[in-house]
């Protein structure tokens, strides 16, 4: 699938539609932006750390401001991280004796960890759905997925249009690729307005309001 957006077509990243999540005690299925992955759909993002060793493997962060410290872990709260595995329990409360609210079924989504009680802890996904999940099904690598173009509200543009990736921090630089909405890549950094998208082979630069996955002034390599 080509976007004849410039003069040379490029590439659509597209994204895997599948539910990502499985509402247990609910009458409808809640869905969640599935992985995005590009022509062939090829595999998830190779996201293996333990939420345990997070510390090592989280990028550094300069000038980011947090509310609270992990009662736990020591690390800032709230703070994003991905999920590990491609199927996880979501509870409603820390501890497996709390009845199971939903399943994410999408490996590498990005969440917000929001509490920490134990070695459970709170997540916000980018629907704003909240829950409780084990420590060691969450990854310190940092994922981010593609939300559209807002307009000048702040408010995403519905139905969104694919958003480019940049071959520089710039918007009158080369585009590499249009990914659609729901894309999932790893993030490695993120400077001022500008962060860096890989996914799958394609690496490119995307405006920081066209991502869920950081936050507005947190800078990071």
């Amino acid at each position: 699938m080509l976007l004849g957006a410039t003069t040379r077509k490029k590439p659509i990243i597209a994204r895997f539609r599948e539910m990502s999540r499985l509402a247990l005690f609910h009458r409808r299925l809640a869905p969640v932006l599935g992985l995005g992955l590009i022509f062939a759909l090829s595999h998830a993002l190779p996201l293996h750390a333990t939420e345990k060793a997070e510390a090592k493997t989280a990028p550094k962060e300069k000038a980011a401001s947090r509310d609270n410290i992990g009662t736990d872990t020591g690390l800032p709260v709230p703070r994003f991280v991905s999920l590990k595995s491609a199927k996880i329990n979501v509870r409603r409360g820390p501890g497996n004796d709390n009845q199971i609210s939903w399943v994410f079924k999408r490996k590498a989504l990005p969440v917000e960890i929001i509490a920490e009680s134990g070695r459970w802890r709170k997540i916000r996904d980018h629907d704003g759905e909240t829950g409780w999940v084990w420590h060691a099904m969450l990854d310190g690598r940092r994922s981010a997925i593609v939300m559209g173009k807002p307009d000048a509200t702040g408010k995403v543009m519905d139905p969104a249009s694919p958003v480019a990736l940049f071959a520089e921090p710039s918007e009158k630089s080369k585009i590499i690729a249009y990914a659609e909405v729901g894309v999932i890549g790893r993030l490695p950094f993120c400077q001022d307005q500008w962060c860096e998208l890989e996914v799958n082979g394609y690496e490119g630069w995307v405006l920081r309001s066209e991502i869920w996955g950081a936050y507005t002034a947190e800078n990071f390599e």
